[in-house]
C-alpha cells in the first residue's frame, strides 16, 4: 500500500475503502457520501420560525444529510412535525438527493409535536392513558421532570408500542428520509436495580421501531455506538461530545476506534463538536448576544483541532458536525471555509507518532493532518 506515496494508488484506494483495508457497504438509502471536501452532516431547529430560501440554500449547500431539530417552527405551525414537513419540501425542491431527518426523543417528552402535547404540568392530569406513560419517583409519587419537562418509561410495554408508533407517524407525515433518536439511558440511573431490564427494553424498543420504519428509511442513535441491546438496530450513531470528558484524549482515542467498527458494521458515524462544551475562560459570564460572538469566535478558532481530531479517526460515511449549539444560528450558517477546502481520499489509516504519546498523523490525497490530543492542538497542511 502507498500511504506516504505523494500520488494515490486508485487501486488500493477508493471512496469506501474502510482504513483497514476493507470497503464499506453503504445501504441504498444512505446519503451519496464524497472525500471531496470535509463531509459534514447539520442539524439544527428554530423554534420561532421556518427557514428563509438563502438559508436553505447555505445549508445544502454544505451537506447532503440534515436533521431538523426537537422545537423547529413550533411557535409559528403549531407542531414541530410540521416544521419538519416544511422544511423536508423545501430541501427537496433546492436537492432532491438530500436526506433529511425528523427528531424525537426515546426519554424527555418533549412537548413540541402533536403527539406529546399534553405531556404537560397543565394538561397531563387529563390523559391517564398518557401519564402511565412516565416515570414515577417511588418516594413521592410525583413524575420525574426536568424542568417541568417529564420523563418516557421505557419499562412499560404499552409506552414502547405507542413510542414506536408516534416516532413512525411522524416520519412519515413530515416526508423525513428516517429519523434522529436522541437519549439511548432509558433513565438507567433511577433504577440501577433493573439496568438489565431498562437496557433490553431500549434494544427491544429500538429494533421495533426499525422494522416499523420499513427498509428505506435512516435510524440515527445519539451515543448509540457502544450501547449493545440498541447498536443492531441502528443504521447510524453520533458521537456528541457534550463536556470536557468527552473531548478527553482517552476518549477521543476510542471513539476514532468506534468510529472503525461502525464503518466495518456498515454504520454512519456523526462526530459532533460544540466548542461550548470546552468551559473556555473566554465566554465566563458572557450571556445573550456577547456569548453568543464569543463561541462563534471561539468556534473559528477551535475549527482546526477539532477538525483534524475528526480527520484523524474519520472512515467512510463519517460526517463531522460543528459549531456551538443546536439551534440554527449556533453554527449551521456560519462560514467556515476551511471545511470547503479540496480533501480527498484517506492514504490509510492514522499513526500513533510515538507508542503511547497522544500525537497523531494521517494522510489525504490534498492534506496533511497532526494532532496533539494531550496538549489540544493540531495543524492540518493543505496540499
Amino acid at each position: 500500500m502507498k500511504e506516504n506515496s505523494d500520488v494515490l494508488d486508485t487501486e488500493v484506494f477508493s471512496e469506501l475503502s474502510i482504513s483497514d483495508g476493507t470497503v464499506f457497504q453503504p445501504k441504498d438509502f444512505f446519503p451519496k457520501f464524497s472525500w471531496e471536501v470535509t463531509p459534514q452532516y447539520c442539524m439544527f431547529g428554530d423554534g420561532s420560525r421556518t427557514l428563509t430560501t438563502s438559508e436553505v440554500e447555505v445549508v445544502s449547500g454544505k451537506s447532503n444529510f440534515v436533521c431538523i431539530e426537537k422545537n423547529h417552527a413550533w411557535t409559528v405551525l403549531e407542531y414541530a412535525e410540521v416544521g419538519t414537513k416544511h422544511e423536508v419540501e423545501a430541501f427537496k425542491k433546492l436537492q432532491p438527493e438530500i436526506k433529511v431527518l425528523y427528531y424525537f426523543n426515546s426519554a424527555y417528552a418533549w412537548p413540541f409535536t402533536s403527539y406529546n402535547e399534553n405531556f404537560t404540568r397543565s394538561r397531563i392530569d387529563n390523559y391517564p392513558e398518557l401519564k402511565k406513560f412516565l416515570i414515577v419517583n417511588e418516594t413521592t409519587g410525583e413524575l420525574e421532570h426536568r424542568n417541568n419537562i417529564f420523563f418516557f418509561d421505557v419499562l412499560n410495554p404499552d409506552f414502547r408500542e405507542w413510542w414506536v408508533n408516534t416516532v413512525v407517524a411522524g416520519v412519515n407525515f413530515s416526508g423525513a428520509d428516517g429519523v434522529f433518536i436522541d437519549q439511548m439511558h432509558g433513565f438507567v440511573w433511577l433504577r440501577n436495580s433493573q439496568k438489565n431490564e431498562v437496557e433490553k427494553a431500549m434494544g427491544e424498543m429500538m429494533l421495533n421501531l426499525k422494522k416499523a420504519l420499513g427498509d428505506d428509511k435512516i435510524l440515527l442513535g445519539n451515543n448509540a455506538s457502544d450501547v449493545v441491546e440498541v447498536f443492531p438496530a441502528i443504521d447510524a450513531a453520533m458521537f456528541e461530545h457534550y463536556n470536557t470528558q468527552k473531548l478527553s484524549k482517552e476518549n477521543l482515542l476510542k471513539e476514532w476506534g468506534d468510529m472503525l467498527n461502525n464503518a466495518k458494521a456498515g454504520k454512519i458515524s456523526i462526530f459532533r463538536i460544540g466548542v461550548e462544551a470546552e468551559d473556555d475562560p473566554s465566554i465566563d459570564g458572557l450571556t445573550g448576544a456577547a456569548k453568543e460572538n464569543a463561541l462563534e469566535k471561539l468556534s473559528k478558532e477551535r475549527l482546526e483541532y477539532y477538525q483534524a481530531c475528526y480527520l484523524i479517526g474519520a472512515q467512510p460515511y463519517s460526517y463531522f458536525q460543528y459549531g456551538w449549539g443546536w439551534r440554527l444560528d449556533t453554527g449551521p450558517l456560519v462560514d467556515y471555509p476551511e471545511l470547503q477546502k479540496s480533501l480527498g481520499i484517506p492514504k490509510g489509516a492514522y499513526k500513533r507518532v510515538h507508542e503511547n504519546a497522544w500525537e497523531f498523523t494521517r494522510e489525504f490525497e490534498h492534506a496533511k493532518v497532526w494532532v496533539d490530543t494531550e496538549n489540544k492542538e493540531a495543524k492540518i497542511t493543505w496540499l
